[in-house]
Parts: C-alpha cells; sequence; structure tokens
C-alpha cells in the first residue's frame, strides 16, 4: 500500500498519507478520498490537514 505524498507552491511537504480507508478492498466511507481532500486544501490554503494517517500494508520487498 503506497504512501502518498502532497507538496505546496513552495515544494513544502503539507500531505503524507493513504488515498483513502479502505476494509477488504472497498472504501469505508462515501465521498472524497483523505488523498483528494487534503489536496484540496493545500490548493487553497498551502497547508495541509493536522490530522494525517499512513498508509497500512505490505512494504516493498527487494531481492537479489
Amino acid at each position: 500500500t503506497p504512501d502518498f505524498f502532497g507538496y505546496n507552491k513552495k515544494l513544502e511537504l503539507q500531505y503524507r498519507g493513504r488515498i483513502r480507508e479502505l476494509k477488504e478492498l472497498k472504501p469505508v466511507r462515501k465521498g472524497d478520498s483523505e488523498l483528494k481532500s487534503a489536496m484540496k486544501l493545500v490548493s487553497e490554503s498551502g497547508k495541509g490537514p493536522a490530522n494525517q494517517i499512513p498508509s497500512m500494508g505490505c512494504n516493498i520487498k527487494w531481492f537479489k
């Protein structure tokens, strides 16, 4: 599950988190995703949301 990163016009990190909350690969709530809401806020105010929930899931494994 990837983390998403959102930056403001000054290239300052304002959002690091998940797309949306899922249960059994289905959205828990209707409406905009957390990522979309966060990026709307960044575009309007230059600041990200105070509450940011990281994504959860498997990390990427590198094999040689």
